[in-house]
C-alpha cells in the first residue's frame, strides 16, 4: 500500500478546511472507498491534522496524526462520544455493544464484560480452541491459487461459534450459514448509502435490519440452555456474570454477544488474512515464524502462545500496516477543541489511526515491512505515545485485544506447521473498503503441505 502525498510537508489552513467538492450526498465517500490510506495523506497535507469532510450524506471533522488522534481517544474533557458516533453507521445492528456506550454506563458494563476475558477465561478459551483450529486448519487442501480470506473466514466463524457459544450442534441445518449472513450484513451496512432501517430491499440497511432480527432470534432461543449449563463459552460466562450482578438482563446479554461476535469474527479474520499476505512475500519471516511453531506443537497453552516472540513481531508490524478498524466514529456532544480547531457540539468526528501507523515522522521507511522495528532494541511505536493504535485507545480499548492475539497466533500456527505459503511480490489485493477492509478477490495464494521431514 502506497501514500499519495508525503505527510511530512503538509500546507496547514487555520481553522476547518472547506468541504472539498464532491458528488452530492456521496461526498467523500467514493474517494474514501478507493483508498482510503491516500485519502487521509492528501488530506493531512491539504488542510492539516483536522478539517471538515462530507461523507455519506452528513459533515464530519477528520483528526489525522496522532497528536489530534490521542484528544479525541484520551477524551479527557468528555467531550466526545461512542454510541452517537458509531450510532451513525452501525447504530441499529450493533446497539447497546460496549462499543456503542459511553461514560458511566460504558464503565458499568465494561466493569461486568471483564470478568469473560480474565486470565483464567482466556486460558479456558485457549484449550477449547486448540483442538477445533488443528482439525480444521489440517483438513485444507492446498492449492496453487488458494483464497484465503473466505476460508480463514468460514473457519473463525466455526471458532467464534464453539467459543462464544458452546458449540452449533443445537443449531438447525443451515442455521449457523444464515448467521455468517446476517453478521457480514450488519457489517457492511456501516456504508450504506440508503439509510433507512425499513427492511427495503436491495438495499445495505434493508439486509442489515433482517441480519439484526435474525441474530436476536438465534441467540434468544438458545440463551436458556446456556444458562443452565454453562461451559467454559463466552455465553456461559456473561450469563453468569449477568445472574451474579444482576446489572444485565436478557437483552443485554444478546446485545453484547452480537457486538462480541461481530467484533471478535471479522476483526481477528482481517488480521490473520493480512499476516498471510506478508508472511506469503516474506520467506525469511515465515521460516523464522515456522521454527518457534514446529516446537510449539498443537496444542499451545496461552503462556505458550505468549512466548512466540517471532509471530508477535509480526503481528504488530501487520496491524500496523493493515488495522482492522482504520477508522474510529465519535461525536462531539459539547463545544470542543482539537489542535485550536473548534468542533461544534453534534458533529460527527472520523478519528483516522490508519494515516498514524504510516508517518515517517514516526516510523522508519513505512511503507516496509520490517516486523523488527517492534523490538526492544528499536521499539519505534513508542515515537509517540498514539503512534500505534491498532486498538484504539482511552477508556475504549478493545476489551477483547488478548482474545483476538490468543486466535490468531493458533490459526497462524497451525497454517505455519502445515503448510507453505507464497504471493508474488508484485501483487497488491484489490481492498474492498465499504466496511472492514478485505480483498475482493479472496486473496489467492500458492499453498503446499510440508514434507514430513520438515513438520518433524
Amino acid at each position: 500500500m502506497s501514500i499519495d502525498g508525503d505527510p511530512r510537508d503538509p500546507v496547514y489552513r487555520p481553522g476547518p478546511a472547506p468541504l472539498r467538492s464532491h458528488l452530492p450526498i456521496l461526498g467523500g465517500t467514493l474517494e474514501y472507498v478507493e483508498n482510503p490510506l491516500a485519502t487521509m495523506a492528501r488530506r493531512y497535507r491539504d488542510h492539516g491534522p483536522v478539517s471538515e469532510l462530507s461523507f455519506l450524506g452528513a459533515t464530519w471533522t477528520a483528526l489525522l496524526g496522532p497528536d489530534a488522534c490521542q484528544i479525541a481517544l484520551q477524551n479527557a474533557d468528555k467531550a466526545f462520544a461512542n454510541g452517537p458516533g458509531w450510532g451513525y453507521l452501525v447504530g441499529p445492528f450493533f446497539d447497546r455493544g460496549l462499543m456503542l456506550l459511553d461514560f458511566a454506563e460504558h464503565h458499568h458494563y465494561r466493569h461486568l464484560m471483564q470478568e469473560a476475558f480474565t486470565r483464567p477465561r482466556l486460558e479456558g478459551y485457549a484449550r477449547t480452541l486448540a483442538p477445533l483450529v488443528e482439525r480444521g486448519i489440517s483438513g485444507w487442501t492446498p492449492d496453487r491459487a488458494f483464497e484465503i480470506y473466505p476460508a480463514l473466514k468460514s473457519h473463525t466463524l466455526d471458532l467464534a461459534t464453539e467459543v462464544f457459544m458452546g458449540g452449533a450442534e443445537y443449531a438447525e441445518p443451515g442455521e449457523i450459514e444464515r448467521v455468517n449472513t446476517a453478521f457480514v450484513d450488519c457489517v457492511q451496512a456501516a456504508n450504506g448509502y440508503i439509510r433507512s432501517t425499513a427492511p427495503l430491499p436491495f438495499t445495505k440497511w434493508g439486509r442489515a435490519t433482517r441480519g439484526r432480527r435474525l441474530l436476536e432470534e438465534f441467540l434468544r432461543r438458545h440463551l436458556p440452555a446456556r444458562r443452565a449449563n454453562p461451559g467454559e463459552d463466552l455465553f456461559s460466562a456473561l450469563c453468569q456474570v449477568a445472574d451474579a450482578s444482576g446489572g444485565i438482563d436478557d437483552d443485554d446479554i444478546i446485545n453484547q454477544m452480537i457486538f462480541l461476535l461481530m467484533a471478535a469474527h471479522d476483526t481477528t479474520t482481517s488480521t490473520v488474512t493480512s499476516m498471510v499476505y506478508e508472511l506469503g512475500r516474506d520467506r525469511e519471516w515465515q521460516e523464522r515464524c515456522r521454527r518457534q511453531c514446529l516446537e510449539l506443537g498443537p496444542s499451545p497453552t496461552l503462556a505458550e502462545l505468549e512466548g512466540l516472540t517471532d509471530l508477535d513481531l509480526v503481528m504488530k508490524e501487520t496491524l500496523r500496516l493493515h488495522p482492522p478498524v482504520p477508522v474510529l466514529a465519535r461525536r462531539a456532544v459539547k463545544d470542543t477543541e482539537v489542535l485550536g480547531v473548534t468542533i461544534p457540539k453534534g458533529r460527527l468526528v472520523s478519528v483516522m489511526p490508519l494515516l498514524s501507523h504510516h508517518m515517517p515522522e514516526y516510523w522508519t521507511d513505512p511503507e516496509l515491512f520490517d516486523p523488527e522495528r517492534f523490538t526492544e532494541g528499536r521499539r519505534e511505536d513508542k515515537s509517540h505515545r498514539y503512534a500505534w493504535e491498532p486498538f484504539g485507545g482511552g477508556v475504549h480499548k478493545c476489551l477483547g485485544m488478548i482474545f483476538a492475539n490468543l486466535e490468531s497466533k493458533l490459526v497462524l500456527s497451525a497454517l505455519l506447521r502445515h503448510f507453505e505459503w507464497s504471493v508474488p511480490l508484485d501483487y497488491v489485493p484489490p481492498m474492498k473498503n465499504d466496511s472492514l477492509p478485505f480483498p475482493g478477490d479472496g486473496l489467492p495464494v500458492s499453498l503446499r503441505p510440508l514434507t514430513p521431514a520438515r513438520t518433524g
